[in-house]
């Protein structure tokens, strides 16, 4: 059972940035692949970024070369650096991780205004 816990969120102006942390209860070494996903009001989740334990990523188009994801094995935590923030960015964001299933955080509100 892997627990995970995000920090981060917040409400920011657009152009400005946030960076989302979400910590595991266990090594992510041994977690398959980490990711972030969101969901706007009225929308589906959808994927923001992921990335395996190779440490191969993978962005949405919408957030390329704004967002970037990255991990601290020794810190357990999966991190979500995001810049030039937009409106349409505003959504809870959720921590992922696959360990032979799927897991969830709980969730971090994220609101950008214009």
């Amino acid at each position: 059972q892997v627990q995970l816990v995000e920090s981060g969120g917040g409400l920011v102006q657009a152009g400005g940035s946030l960076k989302l942390s979400c910590a595991a209860s266990e090594s992510i070494i041994n977690i398959n692949a980490m990711g972030w996903y969101r969901q706007a009001p009225g929308k589906q989740r959808e994927l923001v970024a992921t990335i395996t334990s190779a440490g191969n990523t993978n962005y949405a188009g919408s957030v390329k070369g704004r967002f970037t994801i990255s991990t601290d094995n020794a810190e357990n935590t999966v991190y979500l650096q995001m810049n030039s923030l937009k409106p349409e960015d505003t959504a809870v964001y959720y921590c992922h991780a696959v360990r032979f299933r799927s897991y969830w955080g709980q969730g971090t509100q994220v609101t950008v205004s214009s």
